[in-house]
């Protein structure tokens, strides 16, 4: 990695003189806090002017962006409003949906079950639920974490509108074929996160949500994470929007709760939740180094996963990729107005975590440019 402490100071000035208009039309609503000081002010520059820019060309109202080094918080800074129409701004202790960020989350509460001792990743899903059909019988949890199961992307059953039973959406899937032999190729699945969060259920003997709040939450810190829920009052709560010719108007979110993207948390707990990572305080740094190994298919190939441009594969709920020629473990989430994405480098110990609350948003064309102001590029 190059060095990214130092930067000219040139090249910096003019980026921030090229986007001084911007930076006061769309002025970060929360003081920045920088708990360690590895990071410039020219290279914070550089990353503030990046955000505000990208806020405007993709209508953005609001965002949460974390920059971490080993653990420890580099920059955290919110930028925008969490809600338009009450006027408030976004803090560090905003609470954004994670949408699929949250599948490395549960990956991870199956992960600390296995080196509990409690289940295994290549148990067959049929030993934790029962019924399941005949096509679903070499699908083990691993092929149901790294997306290589064949089962269909969403259960037929699911409605938006409703909140129905995780095991009654499973259900409903088994009289689908299987869109693939299992193993044999790699497709999105959104059920087969919530057929995990059953397993959890089953094995730990408590509700999913509530497992993942003591055993993992509460582990690294993280008290403001919650799983979402169609009726609960959530403090600090960001509101969703998009845009309809050039106007934001408010996204209709799911009133039910999705496994595949179940929690709701701010970037100041996300920065918690690295450290934690980082310091082996959930699970075993063997453990959580073997869910970065993208899936092997039957075959022996390694199907690329996410962009063709970056993407190497999938391993157990999390993407692997390269940006700049450093390898990432990352995952980005889409749920109604809300783009997240988080993404670890773990040759550098940088960690960018963005997050934001418009359907419009493309993170993951701005968490590369933040990269690469990171690396010295």
């Amino acid at each position: 990695m190059r060095d990214y402490f130092n930067r000219s100071n040139f090249v910096i000035r003019l980026i921030a003189m090229a986007t001084l208009g911007l930076m006061f039309s769309i002025a970060a609503t929360a003081k920045p806090v920088t708990i360690a000081p590895i990071i410039s002010p020219e290279v914070i520059a550089a990353i503030d002017a990046v955000i505000i820019e990208k806020m405007r060309e993709q209508m953005i109202p609001g965002a949460a962006l974390a920059i971490v080094h080993r653990g420890k918080a580099s920059y955290i800074k919110a930028y925008g409003k969490a809600n338009l129409e009450n006027d408030l701004p976004v803090t560090p202790d905003s609470l954004f949906m994670l949408a699929s960020v949250s599948k490395p989350m549960l990956a991870l509460g199956i992960a600390l079950l296995s080196e509990q001792g409690k289940l295994k990743f290549d148990d067959p899903i049929a030993n934790y639920i029962a019924d399941t059909p005949k096509a679903w019988r070499e699908v083990t949890l691993r092929h149901l974490l790294n997306h290589t199961s064949g089962i269909v992307r969403e259960s037929p059953a699911f409605d938006g509108n409703k909140n129905v039973a995780d095991i009654d959406l499973i259900k409903a899937s088994f009289a689908l074929p299987l869109d693939f032999p299992t193993g044999t190729k790699s497709q999105y699945c959104n059920i087969c996160y919530f057929a995990l969060a059953e397993v959890i259920t089953r094995v730990s003997g408590k509700p999913w949500p509530q497992f993942m709040a003591e055993q993992i939450f509460a582990t690294a810190g993280m008290s403001a994470t919650r799983a979402a829920s169609p009726t609960a009052l959530i403090p600090r709560r960001v509101a969703s929007y998009t845009s309809k010719n050039g106007v934001y108007v408010n996204e209709r979110e799911y009133a039910a709760l999705r496994p595949s993207g179940a929690f709701w948390s701010s970037i100041n707990d996300l920065v918690k939740w690295e450290a934690a990572l980082f310091n082996n305080r959930l699970i075993s740094a063997d453990t959580l180094n073997s869910m970065a190994i993208p899936a092997m298919l039957k075959d022996g190939s390694i199907i690329p996963f996410g962009e063709p441009s970056n993407a190497t594969g999938y391993g157990l709920g999390w993407a692997i990729s390269s940006v700049e020629g450093q390898s990432r473990v990352s995952h980005g989430g889409v749920l109604a107005g809300f783009r997240t994405l988080y993404a670890r480098y773990p040759e550098s110990g940088i960690t960018i975590i963005l997050l934001t609350n418009a359907a419009t948003a493309k993170p993951a064309s701005i968490e590369p440019l933040i990269a690469k102001i990171m690396f010295g590029r």
